[in-house]
């Protein structure tokens, strides 16, 4: 072989091999990201829905399932955000996926970010039935979040970043709301000792005032090239899931529709690089949702409020975009702790009519949804009765995430905001974990739906300690 024809094989190897990665990432300081999805739907049909009380199948797809992953670097520091469209995802799925994805591209565990969307139309994410059988579509998701961050990992380059946030303040209403004495129902447990009922109905003449705010911001991160091409967007919203979904039909809602809407305007065939990825996390989000009681809109078309909230937020998005000013000397933190609470106990009388509602086989017996409860609340008289919790705080130059495993109340997402070290800040629910829904003190003592027991499973200070720590989070990684 020639010198000439051996120097140019030399530097082919020498381009394409791990350790001339590592020198172009040493030339190139600053921030590198990367992006990808991988499509979790369904493979075998017809699957059960969640997030609802009763049973439901779903027999095809209207939209893909995604796993969708952000992947940051700078220095020796690597971030991973993933947004799962799931209702929820227990934390035993989660920590397979991050002890995977830590195996594969060395990411540190406590770096990785998992949070579910809330989608009620997504099949179980989680590792047993009832039964114990395993299900399979929980390792289908497994391994989408795991490819979703390793192709993210794999698509790396010089980046630049920036985050904005616009105000949508008219498609969130508080849904608890407090009514008169003689229109509060009663709960699955037999009483009428609520002061606050969530979802009271439209035009409903009890209605005196909702009993907690809503957080009108979008939050938005975006990641470029450095020459200004797309890589990823990731949203956040304090939205429940909207629906109007047909019974029978799988669907990312209108999550799965925003990204839909902005990979279809920021990403083309002839782009170079890996396609763009967008992402919509859910915020504090707990007791709001898309429904005006007040004044109620009229009967929508299937899909049609979702188009109308993901089109909104999609819009809002384009307008911050053409504002940002992205910078790539950025630096990256992550903190993590491990916070124990305490789960909820039943009373001895509560456990007693538990055993007594079981034991009335018919429903109209006994009171709406008290089946249901029962069962939970024989569950929390069993161990364990504490657990520690992942609480999470990132930081992206001055942007701070914070990251909470419950459906959590807005004026907790809010609270944090406010007292935050960082300039901007927003907390992503529903990450790396799922405990029930995550009210206040206060709203505890007015009950309502979200804080029975079994709905709520965290000790009633949880609110406290788990904001009280995500701001030390928070001041940690300054």
């Amino acid at each position: 072989m020639s010198r000439s024809r051996w120097f140019v094989l030399c530097l082919v190897v020498l381009c394409f091999s791990p350790c001339a990665v590592d020198a172009a990432s040493a030339q190139e300081p600053g921030l590198w990201a990367g992006a990808a999805r991988a499509d979790i739907t369904p493979q075998a049909w017809p699957v059960e829905l969640v997030g609802q009380f009763n049973q439901r199948l779903a027999h095809r797809a209207w939209d893909p399932l995604h796993a969708r992953a952000i992947v940051l670097k700078s220095d020796e520091t690597t971030l991973a955000l993933v947004v799962v469209d799931s209702c929820y995802v227990k934390r035993e799925l989660m920590d397979e996926a991050k002890r995977r994805i830590a195996e594969q591209d060395a990411i540190p565990v406590e770096h990785i970010l998992i949070s579910a969307t809330h989608t009620h139309t997504a099949p179980p994410a989680r590792k047993w039935k009832e039964n114990g059988e395993t299900l399979e579509y929980s390792e289908h998701l497994i391994r989408g979040i795991v490819s979703a961050v390793h192709q993210a990992h794999a698509n790396l380059e010089p980046a630049r970043a920036a985050w904005g946030k616009a105000l949508i303040p008219d498609e969130l209403f508080n849904r608890r709301w407090f009514v008169q004495p003689e229109a509060v129902p009663v709960n699955p447990f037999g009483t009428r000792d609520d002061t606050v009922v969530m979802n009271p109905g439209n035009r409903n003449n009890s209605l005196i005032k909702p009993a907690g705010p809503t957080d009108p911001e979008f939050s938005i991160l975006s990641v470029q090239a450095r020459d200004g091409r797309p890589i990823a967007v990731l949203g956040n919203y304090s939205l429940h899931y909207v629906g109007g979904i047909p019974e029978g039909i799988a669907s990312a809602d209108y999550f799965g529709e925003y990204c839909r809407l902005l990979e279809a305007r920021l990403d083309s065939p002839e782009r170079k690089g890996p396609p763009f990825v967008a992402a919509l996390s859910n915020g504090t989000s707990g007791d709001v949702n898309n429904i005006n009681f007040l004044e109620p809109r009229g009967r929508s078309e299937p899909f049609e409020r979702l188009r109308i909230v993901a089109g909104k937020c999609a819009d809002r998005t384009f307008e911050v975009l053409e504002t940002l000013e992205y910078k790539s000397d950025l630096t990256l933190a992550a903190a993590q702790r491990l916070l124990p609470l305490e789960f909820r106990r039943p009373t001895p009388a509560q456990v007693k009519l538990a055993q007594e509602y079981l034991a009335e086989p018919d429903p109209a017996k006994v009171p709406p949804r008290a089946h249901a409860y029962a069962r939970w609340t024989l569950e929390l008289n069993e161990p364990p009765h504490s657990e520690a919790i992942v609480l999470q705080a990132l930081r992206i130059g001055e942007l701070g995430v914070a990251a909470i495993p419950c459906e959590t109340f807005t004026e907790i997402g809010l609270e944090i905001k406010d007292k935050s070290p960082l300039a901007t800040t927003f907390t992503i629910e529903l990450a790396n974990g799922h405990y029930g829904y995550l009210p206040t003190p206060r709203q505890h003592e007015l009950g309502g739906y979200e804080t029975w027991l079994g709905t709520n499973r965290l000790e009633l200070t949880a609110s406290d300690k788990i904001t009280a720590t995500i701001l030390e989070l928070l001041a940690e990684i300054k």
